[in-house]
Formats: C-alpha cells, sequence, structure tokens
C-alpha cells in the first residue's frame, strides 16, 4: 500500500516545489465568475445607489414625490435629514430622507 502511495505522489509531481500550468487554470473560472457578477449584478447596484443618493441630495421644496411606502406628496419643508410632506389638504407628515423612493413625473396625478 505504502509503494501505491508513493508511486502516485511521484506521477503526480507534488511535493517538487512546480505549480503547472493547471493552478493557473483552475482559477480562470473563479475570475471569469467574479467579472461577470461585477458587471451583471455589483456595478448596475452601485450605479443605482449613487443615482438615488443625488437624487435625494437635490430634493427642494415643491418636489412631488412619491415615499418607499407609496404615498405621494408634495415636499414643504426640509431639513438635513427629514422632509415634511403634505399628502392631503390639511395633512403633512414627517418623514426620513432616506425614505423618498423617487420624483413624480409631470404627468402623473
Amino acid at each position: 500500500m505504502m509503494v501505491l502511495a508513493s508511486v502516485a505522489w511521484a506521477q503526480d509531481g507534488a511535493g517538487n516545489g512546480e505549480d503547472g500550468p493547471g493552478t493557473f487554470l483552475s482559477l480562470i473560472p473563479f475570475l471569469l465568475i467574479f467579472v461577470v457578477f461585477y458587471f451583471l449584478l455589483i456595478r448596475p447596484q452601485q450605479k443605482l445607489k449613487k443615482q438615488q443618493q443625488q437624487m435625494k441630495e437635490a430634493l427642494k421644496k415643491g418636489d412631488k414625490i412619491v415615499t418607499s411606502a407609496g404615498i405621494w406628496g408634495t415636499i414643504t419643508n426640509l431639513d438635513k435629514e427629514t422632509a415634511t410632506v403634505q399628502i392631503a389638504d390639511n395633512t403633512k407628515i414627517k418623514l426620513q430622507r432616506d425614505n423618498i423612493a423617487r420624483l413624480r413625473a409631470t404627468d402623473e396625478s
């Protein structure tokens, strides 16, 4: 049994300190998977997050918005972290700026 193990080691080339091209070739699929994940998942998410942050920084009084909860309203006051939104004639709510999902288009009522 010991002879078969030493023959297997000798044929494999293990233990001689040399890394063959097989080591680098085995890493190529992992690198390709990472590149695909980066361009299909990570990069678009980063881009979307950057656009959302720019939209939240550019908010101003009078902007018509939709919150992450689906509430439609108009911004009446802005602070650094919060926004006051009028959702009906005599109804205003105060919410965090992070909860503003998007600006409403002008053709949306």
